[in-house]
């Protein structure tokens, strides 16, 4: 599936991607419709690039998102940490699946710092759904997007730093 650009209102479209990453086409359709509806919330007077993000959580709840910018333009926050945060400090650990819709065509993926952070939190298999604002979706693992990744399992223990050499 990799960069092949799909159509969400082609259900053999859909019900490939849903086999191949091991989710029913009742949570694709969601994770579409709430990742572009999260992009009317967004905050983004400065860019006017509205993002929205859904998270579908392990258990079958959905975090949405959207982002949120500021003068201070570093400042800003995408929709991806947005509804990562959210889903953190509610409790959720583990994630299924992740959406991220846009205005623009072809579809936008998550950027480098948000593909970290989805890294800390998400398993190299989890799939990553990006829509388009006509539908059309790209879907790719995250390990496709962030190759050669570290996460936390890579860090040492607390306490436990290597001897210096």
């Amino acid at each position: 599936m990799s960069t092949t650009i799909l159509q969400s209102a082609d259900e053999s479209h859909v019900s490939k991607a849903c086999q191949t990453y091991s989710i029913t086409t009742t949570q694709f359709h969601a994770l579409h419709s709430r990742s572009r509806d999260a992009k009317a919330t967004a905050y983004c007077p400065y860019s006017q690039f509205r993002v929205g993000a859904s998270i579908l959580t392990e258990d079958g709840q959905y975090i949405d998102g959207a982002n949120v910018e500021n003068a201070s333009y570093p400042v800003g926050t995408c929709a991806e940490r947005v509804a990562f945060g959210k889903a953190v400090t509610d409790g959720h650990r583990k994630f299924s699946a992740i959406a991220v819709a846009t205005d623009i065509s072809p579809p936008a993926s998550p950027c480098g710092m948000c593909r970290q952070f989805i890294r800390e939190f998400c398993e190299l298999s989890t799939p990553v759904f990006m829509f388009d604002k006509d539908g059309a979706f790209v879907v790719m693992k995250l390990e496709q997007l962030l190759p050669l990744s570290f996460g936390p399992e890579a860090l040492p223990p607390l306490g436990e730093l290597p001897s210096k050499a």
